[in-house]
């Protein structure tokens, strides 16, 4: 099993979470962004950067991931790959993209992107708070502990 992190748009308190989580579980994590994202010493945790582009990153951590990966993304489509591979996805916020739900996330974000190409302003996710790093926390605990 290897957690991989979009690690583009990933906040940086949760990329601490996480680095704490894979040295305690001893899990190897990969973040994959399209720039330098810096890592804490560690013979399991690294960072690649792939070149730029549009959902370059997302598209590597489509191609790598293997049943049983757990994904770190807030990108519903990637999730959505994530998920057909056999993955889990988990968002920054501590939401579990499952197939029950993944696809119904899918649909709404095309239909607010369809809103936005036409001129209406949708808005965007608030900042993270506190709740949502506890959230997130809690949920990669019982992911992690249900799989190891």
């Amino acid at each position: 099993m290897t957690i991989w992190v979009d690690a583009d748009a990933c906040p940086k308190a949760v990329r601490e979470i996480l680095f704490r989580a894979a040295e305690r579980a001893q899990v190897p994590l990969t973040l994959i962004a399209n720039q330098p994202i810096p890592t804490p010493p560690s013979r399991i945790i690294r960072a690649i950067q792939v070149a730029g582009g549009f959902d370059v990153a997302d598209e590597e951590i489509a191609r790598r991931v293997e049943p049983g990966d757990l994904v770190i993304t807030s990108d519903i489509p990637l999730a959505a790959a994530v998920v057909d591979k056999g993955g889990t996805a988990l968002s920054p916020r501590g939401e579990s993209f499952t197939a029950a739900n993944v696809r119904a996330r899918l649909n709404m974000r095309d239909f607010l992107d369809t809103m936005r190409a036409s001129g209406i302003h949708t808005g965007g996710p608030p900042a993270l708070s506190q709740t949502d790093r506890r959230e997130f926390a809690n949920a990669l605990d019982r992911y992690l502990a249900k799989v190891i």
